[in-house]
């Protein structure tokens, strides 16, 4: 999205004021599967844009040079409205690339259903089916594309299989290619209505208008149409494709479309099938809201008189307007030159800070690509792009500042890809700094880390075309950056137990310095901390002072003994000292326990640790056997394995931190995209020697 010019010729869709005519689609697909080609396709088929070649005030449209559809392509959500049939179709195109995930789930959240888009000449791949399920898991409406048919490799028989397998009984075709004489798809057929569209060589459709009925009255309310069929009567039309729409918002069945972008066959009857088969806003499900402290918790449907809540799925920064906040209403209105309250709640560990804040919405627009056009008012289920609110971030709401609302914010994946970077001179220090800002309150799916024990700035991020994209934003920023391997902050503890002597004495003229004490040593079981115990008897050490050893004690564990390495999990016992009752300080005594505690460290000798991360890898169970043995090749220790889904498995290991850097990476090459992972903390482990 951007604040650049609109092409000539590109027309706007109508503002709508009733959210039955919106209908909110999201594209979801890999990057090759053709999603932005399609998008600008059904944009030229409507009018929204010139067709290529076309000519406009003496200017001949070439592909992809128009400003309305220039796309951040592959890595960033980006929105098309368009006009079919008197409904406003808000098409959200999403990344292909897995490590954008991110935006897909925002594309997910504006929308009501998904198109997944499917090459003719691929198939299925492994990431695709796994954001199917995830679809599945929230209930989304769900249609198949089958796009790419003029593709010399393209199959749509062997497609329209591997659609089956992968997502279900459910998919059942809506049309149905028809060949040319040279065995191109010049032509459909419809397989409810028999109409033909295009040319090509007549197919008998009776089964497959057989499978598709009998999947439209299963979800059909009208109890009646079944024993209608099953007793041979014809079921009229209308009826079934009114029918469809119910069938496809239950999930119970996937129409599947075929479409040649290039040809623009295929596409008027998407467009009906998007109109008729996918719901509208007002058969979303109500929304959860609450107070901006978690009280107070209702539902909202979509009304455009309903209170004010929308939200922020998507934050750019423009060169000209600053920061642009695209937002999915889900009830009420917003208007121009109104006071919007933004509340973010939820992600403070991410680098976004909650925060309650009144701002104006100055302007209100409906975006194209980078284009940005102006509106009078967006409704319930419609989208729309504010620009200029300073404190707005990309999961936020936006409410009435009169009552404050708040939705939960939608699941983000969490970055496991981490990237050291390091300024290279003073004035990038400061750079880096301004644009990690814009950075953060962009990309939620970025976490920023400081690293107090290492020192280093680290970006989390969702995989490498992720950092790639992020460290090309900060240069673009002006920052010159380098990248530097990460450091795993490292622990040491006492290999056996031991005895320590501290004493502590000076004279100088006055009062002098005076403590002695003695202390006992021994390791802790692993992720016990420190523990400090008093075994002093007969006053040797005043009561006042004991604290005063602890405190020494405890702050060279902070400081560490070799390499600066901190310490952890020791039993410290203060078992006898001195004390001199006029040279004895608070000072003094913290100055011999620590002297104690160096003492028994060079009687003991320390061990050496390292973080241990409990990891679990959610994987079709054909990549098992590859997964667990790379696991093993990273001291990776496997403590189970359990079924998930049909077909996959969950695989549980601990695996120390350092194996891991890159792990996001390798685990997703080694299952051709598919498996998942997570991991925490789980202890310290002695390093191999």
């Amino acid at each position: 999205m951007g604040s650049k010019q609109n092409a000539p010729g590109v027309q706007a869709a109508p503002a709508p004021t009733d959210p039955s005519g919106i209908r909110n689609v999201v594209l979801v697909g890999p990057s090759a599967a053709g999603k932005t080609t399609l998008v600008e396709a059904l944009l030229a088929t409507t009018g929204t844009i010139p067709r290529s070649g076309s000519v406009v005030d003496g200017t001949t449209v070439c592909d992809h040079d128009s400003a309305a559809v220039e796309q951040q392509r592959s890595v960033a959500l980006s929105v098309a409205p368009l006009d079919h049939d008197g409904h406003k179709i808000n098409l959200i195109d999403t990344p292909g690339y897995a490590d954008f995930v991110g935006e897909l789930r925002a594309g997910l959240r504006a929308a009501d259903a998904a198109l997944f888009v499917v090459s003719a000449e691929e198939g299925v791949d492994a990431a695709t089916r796994a954001i199917w399920q995830e679809c599945a898991r929230v209930r989304m409406p769900r249609a198949v594309v089958l796009s790419r048919l003029d593709q010399h490799r393209a199959d749509p028989a062997a497609a329209l299989e591997s659609c089956r397998e992968a997502f279900g009984a459910g998919v059942l075709p809506l049309h149905l290619p028809l060949r040319g004489p040279d065995g191109g798809t010049t032509g459909l057929a419809g397989v409810l209505t028999g109409t033909v569209s295009g040319t090509g060589a007549a197919r008998d459709c009776e089964r497959e208008r057989a499978e598709l009925i009998e999947a439209i009255i299963a979800e059909s309310e009208d109890e009646s149409l079944m024993d209608r069929y099953v007793a041979g009567e014809r079921i009229e039309e209308p009826v079934l494709i009114r029918d469809l729409e119910t069938a496809v918002a239950r999930g119970g069945l996937h129409p599947v479309l075929p479409v040649c972008a290039a040809t623009e066959l295929g596409l008027p009857e998407l467009l009906d099938g998007v109109v008729r088969g996918f719901p509208s806003p007002l058969e979303h499900p109500p929304v959860q809201v609450t107070d901006p402290h978690g009280g107070n918790p209702r539902e909202l449907p979509a009304d455009p008189a309903g209170p004010l809540v929308a939200e922020v799925v998507h934050t750019s920064v423009d060169s000209y307007v600053g920061r642009v906040s695209l937002a999915r209403v889900f009830s009420g209105t917003v208007l121009p030159e109104r006071a919007v309250h933004v509340s973010g709640h939820g992600m403070a560990e991410r680098g976004h800070p909650d925060h309650d804040e009144d701002e104006r919405v100055a302007h209100l627009y409906s975006p194209l690509g980078s284009g940005l056009r102006g509106v009078p008012r967006c409704v319930a289920g419609d989208l729309c792009a504010l620009t200029k609110l300073g404190s707005a971030e990309t999961g936020d709401t936006l409410s009435d500042p009169g009552s404050p609302l708040l939705l939960s914010p939608w699941p983000m994946p969490d970055p496991l890809l981490p990237v050291a970077v390091v300024a290279r001179t003073r004035s990038d220090e400061d750079a880096l700094a301004r644009n990690l800002n814009r950075l953060v309150a962009a990309d939620p799916s970025l976490r920023l880390q400081r690293d107090g024990e290492t020192h280093q700035l680290v970006l989390w991020c969702t995989g490498e075309a992720h950092a790639d994209v992020v460290l090309q934003r900060l240069r673009d920023g002006g920052a010159e950056i380098d990248t530097e391997p990460l450091r795993v902050p490292l622990r040491q503890t006492f290999r056996q137990a031991a005895k320590g002597h501290g004493s502590h004495k000076k004279q100088s003229g006055g009062h002098g310095q005076f403590a002695v004490c003695d202390i006992e040593v021994e390791p802790a079981p692993r992720g016990s901390g420190i523990e400090f115990a008093d075994r002093v008897v007969g006053g040797a050490i005043p009561k006042q002072f004991i604290a005063s050893v602890e405190k020494g004690v405890r702050a060279q564990v902070e400081r560490g003994l070799e390499d600066g390495l901190p310490l952890v999990d020791l039993k410290v016992t203060l078992v006898d000292g001195k004390a001199h009752s006029v040279d004895s300080s608070d000072a003094a005594f913290q100055t011999a326990g620590a002297l104690a505690l160096r003492g028994a460290a060079e009687q003991a000798g320390l061990v050496t640790l390292e973080p241990v991360d409990a990891v679990a890898v959610s994987i079709p169970d054909e990549h098992l056997g590859v997964i667990l043995g790379d696991l093993s090749s990273r001291r990776g220790k496997v403590v189970g394995t359990e079924p998930e889904d049909t077909g996959w498995t969950v695989v549980r290991a601990h695996v120390p931190a350092s194996e891991l850097a890159r792990y996001s990476i390798n685990v997703r090459s080694l299952s051709s995209g598919s498996a998942t992972f997570t991991r925490r903390f789980e202890r310290y482990d002695p390093m191999p020697t």
